[in-house]
């Protein structure tokens, strides 16, 4: 992480209660299942990486400055060119209006941040990127730290010890990365997103 937009250090952070999207036990409000259901967005992914990442890190009401400044902007940037990070975009009228991004490694992928432009779409987008997750083989989500966002979702907190744990069984396993990319329509999207983890190979 970096301190502010501006500063040019990098840190790591280790935090001892880890946030975590469990797999088996994803919840999606039913307000916006309706939306997803819908297909109120078009998904894409990987198609504006570079612009999920910029708009990640604009300043908007209630955060002025950014984790995310241009030596990790790059890295990411660099990641993405090598496969290691996906972004997940929602897109109305050939309009990028909401996303998120982060990085897989072996089962577990690493969502990184988010941000949206209309109502839902970060949402939407989590929903998308859970039932790809799901649906190839993936069994860690780690969301960093809890928040209220999250929470409604099912993300919980578990301390660091035992996320090492998860960390290290997901390390191992080989999920389907095409399946992050197939088509899926919103209905098919609560559908994965809903169903039990299965193990990948």
């Amino acid at each position: 992480m970096g301190e502010g937009r501006d500063d040019p250090r990098v840190f790591l952070v280790e935090p001892e209660q880890r946030g975590v999207v469990p797999l088996d036990r994803f919840h999606i409000p039913h307000r916006l299942r309706r939306t997803v259901r819908a297909g109120a967005f078009d998904i894409r992914l990987d198609t504006a990486f570079e612009a999920v990442l910029d708009a990640c890190a604009a300043a908007g009401p209630g955060r002025e400055d950014s984790w995310i400044n241009a030596p990790i902007h790059r890295l990411y940037g660099e990641l993405n060119a090598r496969g290691h990070a996906h972004s997940v975009e929602c897109w109305r009228n050939e309009r990028l209006v909401g996303g998120l991004y982060g990085v897989t490694l072996g089962g577990a992928f690493f969502g990184e941040s988010m941000f949206s432009r209309e109502r839902d779409a970060s949402k939407v987008a989590l929903v998308h990127l859970v039932a790809r997750l799901k649906r190839g083989g993936w069994r860690l989500l780690d969301a960093q730290f809890l928040t209220s966002h999250l929470s409604q979702f099912g993300a919980i907190e578990t301390s660091q010890a035992a996320y090492l744990e998860l960390l290290r069984a997901a390390r191992v396993l080989h999920p389907n990365i095409r399946s992050l990319f197939e088509p899926m329509t919103g209905a098919e999207a609560i559908f994965y997103a809903l169903q039990p983890t299965t193990q990948a190979s």
